[in-house]
């Protein structure tokens, strides 16, 4: 049986592809879920894909992954420089989380150099673009790897 990934998006990735194409590109949320399950297949994980713009939606989906995955993709946007909520519910979960952002936050406006889920995720992936998604997904496989493979 695979290993579950939840992948979680917050605000406004709802309308990736048309909203600030010159910021975040013109691939779709879509385009990023048909990515993920494909990079997930290969890898022989299984992965659960969802988009809120509801901060208690997230942090319910989050609850639920608790008992149910071995990690945790999240693109929190908006909510990464806002959400001590959000902080405290991944803060609970006993597997890797990786945060991901499409756009380089650190080159952005002073507000979103700051991130409350970087304080409880195993590594952090921004600027990238979309691409982001599947290295994080790489990344967790590597680390959910038992410690005996590659071993020789």
């Amino acid at each position: 049986m695979p290993q579950t990934i939840y992948v979680l998006n917050g605000p406004n990735l709802n309308l990736l592809g048309k909203r600030e194409p010159h910021i975040y590109g013109h691939e779709t949320l879509a385009d990023v879920e048909a990515a993920c399950r494909r990079t997930a297949d290969a890898l022989g994980l299984a992965i659960v894909f969802h988009q809120s713009n509801a901060e208690h939606q997230l942090i319910d989906w989050i609850h639920e992954a608790r008992e149910a995955a071995a990690g945790i993709v999240i693109n929190p946007a908006g909510l990464t420089h806002t959400s001590v909520s959000l902080m405290d519910a991944l803060s609970a979960c006993a597997f890797p989380i990786m945060e991901v952002h499409i756009s380089n936050i650190h080159k952005r406006e002073e507000f979103r150099h700051f991130s409350y889920v970087s304080r409880v995720a195993a590594g952090v992936i921004c600027g990238c673009g979309t691409h982001g998604y599947t290295l994080a997904l790489e990344h967790l496989a590597r680390r959910l790897a038992p410690a005996t493979e590659g071993a020789a």
